[in-house]
């Protein structure tokens, strides 16, 4: 099977082979999680630190909405999608969320070969979200809410896909 198709998610064994695997993750990890979502200008395509600064991400599922998921399924996805930059994950693991997950297909620029976000997410055990297509509508959400991304327990996995959703409080 295909680990990494569909909403996934990737845990430090995805890149590190000493690194925590899905069966080694702590669940609160991916389920449970305070969220946060942060609406990026859907014109950009380098997502830097600035998106970030202002906002408290400790412990939290830092959700980046870029409005991408609307190429879902058509050969558009693949092309130029947005990414984080090399110093938006340092400051993020600065910052230390339990989670940073984005609406594109991959959270890096796949344009080469470097992934610094995964490398660096991923290397202080911060779990990464990508793919959330149409699936939270994360334009949608409202603060508060929780997040889940529950994986199953695979051990000598580090990726594997989720059925995410977040709970909103209901009034």
């Amino acid at each position: 099977m295909i680990t990494n198709t569909g909403t996934y998610i990737d845990v430090a064994f995805h890149r590190y082979k000493d690194g925590a695997d899905l069966a080694q993750t702590a669940i609160d990890k991916t389920a449970g999680l305070e969220g946060i979502v942060v609406s990026i200008d859907p014109t950009l395509t380098a997502i830097d630190e600035s998106h970030f600064q202002h906002i408290d991400v400790k412990g939290k599922a830092v959700l980046i909405h870029t409005g991408w998921d609307c190429y879902w399924n058509t050969d558009d996805y693949l092309e130029n999608h947005p990414y984080l930059t090399e110093s938006a994950a340092a400051y993020l693991v600065s910052q230390q969320p339990a989670l940073v997950g984005v609406d594109s297909m991959n959270i890096d620029d796949t344009k080469g070969k470097a992934r610094p976000a995964h490398t660096l997410l991923l290397g202080s055990d911060i779990v990464i979200a990508e793919h959330l297509c149409h699936l939270c509508h994360l334009d949608q959400l409202t603060e508060p809410f929780l997040f889940y991304a529950v994986p199953p327990k695979i051990k000598g996995a580090g990726t594997f896909p989720v059925r995410a959703f977040a709970e909103v409080e209901r009034k």
